[in-house]
């Protein structure tokens, strides 16, 4: 998890506890899994005895980082960012312990309160003149904007974040006594700005470590989907898909990410790894992260409901599995199969297995349903049927849909409202 380190940071962390930081600009309203290394930091940070500080950048999120964009980012309303930044408090508070008895309880800051009453003239006299042009521009965050292909170039906006993050460092320095800072390796030359103010504002030496940013062994972007981002709000990312997104990453990325993304041992992670090499179309690497983080970021029923939609697409189950489905799950099991929606009132005339098939457009024809039930390839509700089956009201899986399948991959969905 470590790429970047100020020289004497591992002693520093060593000899007594450290209050460190990590900024999150609120660009939305939940972060993603690429923010999760970030998270984990701060846990580990945590779970060593230090004080863990979150700083939400209510302030330099109305400005954008320019730090591995090769564009200016659209900049927010103050009812946006104040929505993003409730939505992002909320989520961390899972992961961090908040107000507790520890001496080590996390704290949150949002950067917005100390500059909604900074001077310009102010902040431009005691900050600016610390930091030259020229150190500025030598940071890679800003020399690879400059020297890009595109027309837009970089904003004096964009260019000032590097000063008010340094600002951020210096201010949580002087008023919560962090001294260090944290965060993905894009981030090395903000970080060290920050240092260099607090160096010259105070003579004080601070520490810096960043993380590397994860990418996946095909060279795809980590943490994205067809549908994007994968987020760690249920209701733009469900458990479900979240669970299926571990589950189906590579074996090379699984053998890399089980060392950053959980909190096992080495001992424990050089077993799951060797388990995991004698059988790999078992996926026990994938599994062991997917079920680790679902649980992490929503919850062991969450965990246990994912488990189970799982099992129902891909292994063997019953119609039992399917009634415990809640209906959010059960349409995510069944995202983009074949579907069809009668009126619920059709199930009163108590349709016969070859006139709702047929009505549904599940099969072409009354002899083609014949053939299927022949063979005991027609399975409803994951219970293999026969002609004499009857459609009920009560047989509705989550009081509202029947799952017909042909074989063991062909799935139609039938709706009823």
């Amino acid at each position: 998890m470590l790429q970047d380190i100020v020289p004497g940071c591992e002693e520093k962390l060593l000899e007594k506890s450290c209050n460190g930081y990590i900024g999150f600009d609120p660009t939305a309203d939940s972060l993603h899994i690429g923010s999760l290394v970030q998270i984990l930091i701060l846990m580990h940070f945590q779970k060593h005895g230090h004080t863990p500080i979150v700083l939400i950048g209510g302030a330099t999120g109305m400005i954008g980082d320019p730090s591995g964009k090769s564009s200016e980012r659209n900049l927010l309303s103050k009812a946006d960012l104040d929505k993003n930044i409730r939505g992002i408090q909320a989520q961390l508070s899972k992961f961090l312990k908040f107000n507790s008895k520890n001496e080590n309880t996390a704290i949150i800051c949002n950067n917005n309160d100390w500059f909604k009453n900074i001077n310009l003239i102010d902040f431009i006299r005691d900050a600016g003149k610390h930091l030259t042009v020229n150190y500025m521009i030598a940071k890679d965050s800003v020399k690879k904007r400059l020297s890009s292909d595109s027309k837009e170039g970089m904003s004096f906006t964009e260019f000032t974040y590097q000063l008010i993050q340094a600002y951020d460092f210096y201010h949580l320095f002087t008023e919560k006594k962090c001294n260090i800072q944290m965060g993905g390796s894009d981030q090395w030359g903000n970080i060290t700005s920050g240092s260099e103010l607090i160096r010259k504002k105070t003579g004080n030496k601070v520490y810096a470590l960043t993380c590397p940013l994860i990418t996946k062994a095909d060279g795809t972007k980590f943490g994205k989907t067809e549908d994007g981002n994968v987020w760690l709000d249920r209701k733009k990312t469900s458990p479900y898909k979240f669970y299926q997104y571990w589950l189906n990453i590579s074996d090379e990325d699984a053998i890399r990410y089980v060392k950053i993304f959980t909190f096992y041992k080495e001992e424990e992670i050089n077993e799951f790894i060797k388990t995991h090499k004698e059988a790999p179309h078992l996926r026990t690497l994938q599994k062991v992260i997917a079920n680790y983080l679902t649980e992490l970021v929503h919850s062991k029923e969450d965990l246990e409901k994912s488990i189970l939609a799982s099992n129902i697409l891909f292994g063997k189950s019953t119609s039992e599995d399917l009634s415990q489905l809640d209906e959010e799950t059960f349409l995510d099991v069944f995202e983009g199969v074949p579907n069809a929606n009668l009126q619920l009132d059709y199930l009163n005339g108590n349709p016969s297995v070859h006139e709702l098939l047929l009505e549904a457009g599940f099969l072409s024809s009354k002899s083609e349903i014949n053939r299927a039930i022949k063979e005991n390839s027609i399975s409803v509700n994951k219970e293999k049927i026969d002609s004499t089956y009857i459609f009920s009201k009560n047989n509705l899986v989550c009081d509202k849909y029947f799952l017909a399948q042909r074989g063991k991959k062909n799935y139609f969905l039938i709706s009823f409202s």
